[in-house]
């Protein structure tokens, strides 16, 4: 009796196991590699771009998701206004409620800005948003559900696209797909961004106080900044790029077969291959939100160039720190829309994705 009682706390092959869920670890031979490595993964993937498999350091929500913005947009008439003693551009944009860039836009007034006592000066009409400290664009054409796009192009913004705190951006009165008139709360109910890599380079960055100046890059990933922190980037580009990683280009930059553009290249590479910086620059964005790239790291360096990594596995800096040449950035995946283990690459100049190629050092 006592042997079968003693047979019985023995775990058959497998059972036990089976009925916890545990299983014994495996053995893994030692890794000889010179860069730190994640597990494999397998890179069937379903129809749809997922994020579950990009691995990243901590790090907040982007400023366009931490701080939200309140569509309290004031509609003002066209008129006229007369300059009186002591006013200025901005002093009228808060009398009228226009903005300071529009009401220079509508009457030609170019840089310094100067007006004259007794001036007649017109004050375009339309919907102005009153930006807040740490608002950023993309925040703000969701809140009134237009794309960050249109509203760039109705207030001509340019390069570094950081908005001031206390700047009057003209919101545009899309119509209604209906064409009936819509409210606000309406409009944005059924507007969906479908973020791009234009509206993170150019609308991610929180609105900064007047006279403030954007933090300096930091030097290490462990230094997280806020997001509500804008960030000061590169003056100049400091030489040419090089090729972020080693491996074929699968596909070419430009229209494919099928119709579909390609903004910038895509070069298959083993699953975990370190994804190098391509030129000395700044961390604008890391992260995943954009689900057809997957893991993915923008980088700014100077005179309007920026540089895109997609589809990686693991993200390895942060948004604001300092980057050099050929340091890595990320660890090569397949995730998002990759069906393939690859990296996608672009050179942007300004808002404008150029071809990579003729950019690159020659192999």
């Amino acid at each position: 009796m006592a042997l079968l009682l003693l047979a019985a706390c023995i775990p058959q092959s497998g059972g036990a196991y089976q009925d916890t869920g545990y299983r014994p670890a495996p053995q893994q031979s030692p890794r000889q590699d010179r860069y730190p490595q994640a597990p494999q993964e397998r890179w069937e993937r379903p129809a749809l771009g997922n994020e579950q498999d990009v691995r990243r350091l901590p790090a907040p929500p982007p400023a366009w998701q931490s701080r939200k913005v309140s569509a309290d947009a004031r509609s003002i008439a066209g008129r006229t206004y007369v300059v009186q003693p002591g006013d200025s551009l901005r002093s009228i944009s808060a009398k009228t409620g226009a903005g300071s860039e529009a009401i220079a836009r509508a009457n030609d007034i170019p840089p310094p800005f100067v007006i004259r006592v007794g001036q007649k000066l017109t004050i375009p009409g339309g919907r102005y948003h009153l930006v807040r400290d740490g608002e950023t664009g993309i925040a703000i054409a969701v809140a009134y559900g237009v794309t960050w796009s249109r509203i760039i192009a109705v207030n001509e913004l340019e390069e570094p696209y950081i908005l001031r705190t206390g700047q009057r951006l003209l919101i545009p009165d899309d119509a209604a797909p209906s064409g009936r008139p819509e409210t606000i709360e309406q409009r944005a109910a059924r507007f969906h961004l479908d973020l791009g890599v234009d509206d993170i380079v150019t609308g991610g960055q929180p609105a900064i106080a007047e006279k403030a100046k954007p933090a300096q890059p930091t030097a290490s990933s462990a230094r997280v900044l806020s997001p509500t922190t804008p960030v000061a980037a590169p003056a100049r580009l400091a030489g040419g790029f090089q090729w972020p990683l080693k491996g074929n280009v699968v596909k070419r930059f430009g229209p494919g077969a099928s119709g579909e553009r390609n903004d910038g290249i895509k070069i298959a590479a083993p699953l975990d291959t370190p994804v190098l910086a391509s030129a000395d620059g700044v961390v604008a964005y890391v992260g995943s939100d954009i689900p057809a790239l997957g893991g993915l790291v923008i980088l700014r360096h100077g005179d309007g160039w920026t540089t895109v990594y997609g589809h990686a596995g693991q993200l390895l800096v942060q948004r604001g720190q300092a980057v050099k040449k050929g340091q890595m950035i990320a660890l090569s995946g397949n995730s998002g829309f990759a069906d393939r283990p690859e990296l996608h690459f672009e050179i942007r100049q300004g808002r404008n994705p150029v071809d990579p190629l003729p950019r690159l050092p020659a192999r």
